[in-house]
């Protein structure tokens, strides 16, 4: 299997804690955020991965090689921000397959991968993950009917339901037929319009879900990953 991690943005939100590193470089106790991720990955079957990379992306390359955990590492370096739409559709090119794994990399979740795979090889649709949180207000809610993503909610809505996790899995031909420009967001630009005339089904992770984004999840980071990961 191979996967795509986007790690390439600024980390801005974090920068009063994380002030010298990206934010996938983020240590969680002694480990980088981004180490973690991978080792996760490794033992979930993966054997090649592509980093999107921009910001500060040399401490991502120096740290890691071309390979770690058995994985081959490939990596797709920004010359300019292209939006995470923009970043998955260059580094889709990198892809072997005829589907990628894609997730962030500031979100661990202990995704449940042989059971999405085996939805993609049965159905060969997009795939959303999803998962269910006490506050959608922070991610912004899901609207599913019958196994499919219908459409995305503003942030401000509250309370319990379903929230995109950041994880998708994608054939690499998504963006062939979309006028897209260069640079573009997934969700704002591309989702919110193809899933009203397209399939995108909906897994619903049961996996471990954190975000570090912020720093009061960087911090509860500091002690949950440990107890489910270190």
């Amino acid at each position: 299997m191979e996967a795509i991690i986007l790690a390439g943005g600024f980390g801005t939100r974090l920068k009063e804690v994380v002030p010298d590193l990206p934010k996938p470089m983020a240590p969680i106790g002694t480990r980088p955020f981004l180490e973690i991720l991978l080792l996760s990955l490794a033992r979930k079957g993966f054997k090649r991965v592509v980093l999107s990379l921009g910001y500060m992306a040399d401490r991502i390359t120096d740290y890691f090689g071309n390979s770690f955990a058995n994985m081959n590492l490939v990596y797709e370096i920004e010359d300019f921000p292209l939006g995470t739409g923009g970043a998955i559709r260059r580094s889709l090119k990198h892809i072997e397959r005829d589907h990628a794994f894609i997730f962030n990399g500031d979100t661990y979740l202990d995704l449940e991968v042989d059971e999405v795979e085996k939805i993609w090889q049965e159905y060969n649709l997009p795939i959303i993950v999803a998962r269910e949180v006490c506050d959608t207000s922070r991610y912004g809610r899901l609207q599913t009917s019958n196994g499919f993503v219908i459409g995305f909610s503003e942030k401000s809505v509250s309370g319990a339901g379903l929230v995109n996790a950041g994880c998708y899995i994608f054939p690499t031909t998504i963006f062939n037929d979309v006028n897209l420009n260069e640079t573009f967001s997934l969700e704002n630009d591309f989702l919110h319009e193809a899933v009203k005339y397209n399939k995108f089904r909906v897994f619903v992770s049961r996996g471990y879900f954190i975000d570090i984004g912020i720093p009061e999840d960087y911090k509860r980071a500091q002690v949950e990953l440990a107890k489910v990961v270190l």
